[in-house]
């Protein structure tokens, strides 16, 4: 009895898939899937109109421009995001006033990242402008910052003014 022996290189050579696109199922002729409407075949999909949400479900809340701009200066006065992010958030003075404070930032602590606790708005007759006040909890203290945010001819808030503790106010010269 003899047995002959094959090498790797005398065998015949099959390509092989490469690891990433190898399947576990050996390799038929796929017959395309017919096509369904898009919420899926008849009879699956939710009723009433379009984008229509399921009872009881209410949509997250927006929420308002002044919490949007509080949450936003506290993440620039921590130092959690760099001033330049709210370079075209800011109109006037208030870019500067945030170039002023920001280095120390003041809202930076060593423990627990600071809270907006609270922030309250003062609206305008005309509602193109707004007052704001925030009180923010960074660790066992409580900083007051006060803001001012105004619309443009955009429709879009940008904030105007900023004071937090006193220190955005411009030096009073006597």
């Amino acid at each position: 009895m003899t047995t002959t022996l094959t090498t790797a290189a005398q065998a015949p050579q099959t390509p092989r898939p490469h690891p990433s696109t190898a399947t576990t199922r050996p390799s038929t002729p796929r017959t395309p899937r017919p096509r369904t409407a898009p919420g899926g075949p008849a009879g699956t999909r939710p009723r009433g109109p379009a984008g229509a949400r399921p009872r009881g479900v209410t949509p997250p809340r927006a929420l308002p421009p002044h919490t949007v701009f509080a949450e936003r200066l506290l993440a620039v006065l921590s130092g959690e995001r760099p001033v330049h992010w709210m370079l075209g958030h800011t109109v006037g003075e208030a870019y500067e006033q945030l170039v002023r404070i920001a280095p120390e930032t003041p809202l930076r602590s060593h423990g627990p990242r600071p809270v907006l606790r609270r922030c309250s708005v003062q609206v305008d007759d005309g509602r193109a402008a707004v007052e704001a006040f925030a009180t923010i909890a960074t660790g066992p203290r409580v900083r007051a910052m006060a803001f001012r945010l105004e619309r443009g001819a955009d429709h879009r808030w940008r904030c105007a003014a900023v004071e937090l503790d006193g220190l955005g106010t411009t030096p009073h010269h006597a």
